[in-house]
């Protein structure tokens, strides 16, 4: 890695945490200088623009809860055990993820649709990822025999993902962890009630 590739990425690492906290729109450059202790010129001379680091910091924030369930597909071999494992991986994260501000998905969403026009592309993409990963699993159960084969494993990914993300939401509303634990037993419902054989 280059010194100017280091450079960019101890920014987008120093930043990332701060964006999800403080908000895109709301960190400004000054936060940024201070996080990384750079100058102002050596952020726009890795970056562009304000917008450039935004989009690299949204990545990285939802990139690490990626990495997350990638390990956990990578592990099983059995999709409905993955899909048990999936769902407790959000269990036990949230304390982490209430601590960093909230799901990076959801907040930068919400900025992107409100006002941040340039990241909306970006946010669509990661959810279509996570969308694919749900789903990959889905149709692996669907091909082992342990799904059934008529479902919409596009559409069944979805709704995991907004009960997961409403989960979040509501549980960092209220600061009370049952409204998650109530969104992902009713994944589990789905999915002994309506998708296994």
């Amino acid at each position: 890695m280059s010194k100017a590739e280091k450079t960019r990425q101890l920014i987008i690492e120093k930043t990332a945490s701060i964006f999800n906290t403080k908000g895109y729109s709301a960190t400004s450059l000054s936060d940024i200088t201070e996080a990384t202790g750079l100058t102002k010129g050596s952020i726009y001379g890795n970056f562009k623009d304000k917008d450039e680091v935004v989009v690299a910091a949204f990545k990285h924030n939802a990139g690490l809860r990626s990495a997350g369930l990638k390990a956990i597909v990578q592990q099983g071999n059995n999709p409905l055990v993955t899909i048990k494992a999936m769902i407790e991986y959000y269990r036990h994260s949230l304390p982490s993820v209430l601590l960093q501000g909230g799901c990076p998905m959801l907040n930068a969403a919400t900025e992107a649709d409100d006002h941040l026009l340039f990241l909306q592309e970006p946010v669509k993409q990661q959810f279509l990822g996570w969308q694919h990963q749900f789903s990959q699993v889905i149709k692996a159960g669907q091909v082992q025999g342990l799904l059934k084969a008529e479902l919409d494993a596009e559409s069944y990914a979805l709704q995991f993902i907004m009960l997961i993300e409403g989960g979040i939401l509501i549980s960092r509303t209220f600061e009370d962890r049952k409204h998650m634990n109530l969104a992902l037993d009713r994944i589990l419902l789905i999915l002994s009630t309506e998708m296994q054989l």
